[in-house]
């Protein structure tokens, strides 16, 4: 009977932990497809924000504040670090799915440039720097919160889960884009209002990975750690300065190469060798 026992329970909590990663899977496909909609659906609204007659120069601004947003990251990983250190993982992993929805929801609803001026380039800027303060706090605090709730022996498995979901949310962003272009609106529907569609559904996404993040269990190193006094993680990486150097090295040559292709190349492709929007689309997803 003990044995049996001792089995249900070793079910039950296998089933909790599989549930924690899996909610906190889904909340980070849901902040990168809010990200990236943005790079996605960029050529369609660019003229609305960045009045002109020269489509390379809108793209530009629109990039321009595409990339200001990487600013704010690591300003988010750093407030959302100490957030997940002080009050909780599961508090850094609402709050960071709370800010990428007003952020998405902010977009959905600005106004052109034809409406209120240049207040529409601002607001599409502020929209865009609260998506960057969430995209950094999500990055780490889901990073740490798989490897934590995994099991020793499976926490490489399970920590591949933020890479795999990192990439679903942009096919996601890209498979709705698809459908708008080639299904449910015609080119001038999709510049007109069409474009505003898949920040609302971003937005409606993460209200559901907010709910569904409200029940999220702590994990144990965070509560492990709240019994003892550890020095700062700066200090901590500073006395790995090699290693340190050596992962920021490797992450900096990969992530260049990897918004080249899944970022600049759609805009190389529609405005430098002439592709049709659909063709750019199909290039990019394939990719």
């Amino acid at each position: 009977m003990k044995e049996d026992a001792a089995a249900i329970d070793t079910i039950k909590t296998e089933a909790a932990r599989l549930r924690a990663i899996l909610i906190g899977s889904v909340g980070n496909l849901v902040e990168w497809y809010d990200f990236y909609v943005y790079s996605a659906f960029s050529l369609y609204f660019a003229d609305s924000f960045f009045p002109g007659e020269d489509p390379l120069a809108q793209m530009m601004s629109a990039s321009g504040v595409f990339a200001l947003g990487f600013l704010m990251r690591p300003i988010g990983a750093y407030v959302f670090g100490r957030i997940g250190d002080g009050r909780g993982r599961r508090a850094a992993l609402m709050l960071s799915v709370l800010l990428m929805c007003l952020g998405s929801l902010l977009i959905a609803l600005a106004p052109t440039y034809a409406t209120i001026g240049v207040g529409a380039p601002a607001t599409l800027l502020l929209a865009r720097l609260v998506q960057g303060v969430s995209l950094g706090g999500e990055y780490g605090s889901s990073a740490t919160y798989l490897a934590e709730m995994a099991q020793p022996e499976r926490r490489g498995f399970y920590s591949s889960f933020q890479y795999v979901t990192m990439i679903a949310g942009q096919l996601l962003a890209l498979c709705v884009l698809l459908v708008l272009q080639n299904v449910a609106l015609d080119a001038q529907a999709l510049r007109d209002w069409g474009w505003r569609i898949p920040f609302a559904f971003g937005a409606l996404l993460a209200i559901v990975a907010l709910y569904m993040r409200r029940d999220l269990v702590e994990t144990p190193a965070f509560k492990a750690s709240r019994a003892e006094r550890r020095r700062g993680s700066l200090s901590a990486l500073l006395a790995h300065k090699r290693e340190t150097a050596t992962v920021v090295g490797l992450t900096l040559g990969g992530t260049i190469a990897f918004y080249v292709y899944t970022t600049y190349m759609q805009k190389f492709l529609k405005l430098s060798v002439g592709l049709s929007d659909a063709e750019t689309t199909w290039i990019a997803a394939g990719s």
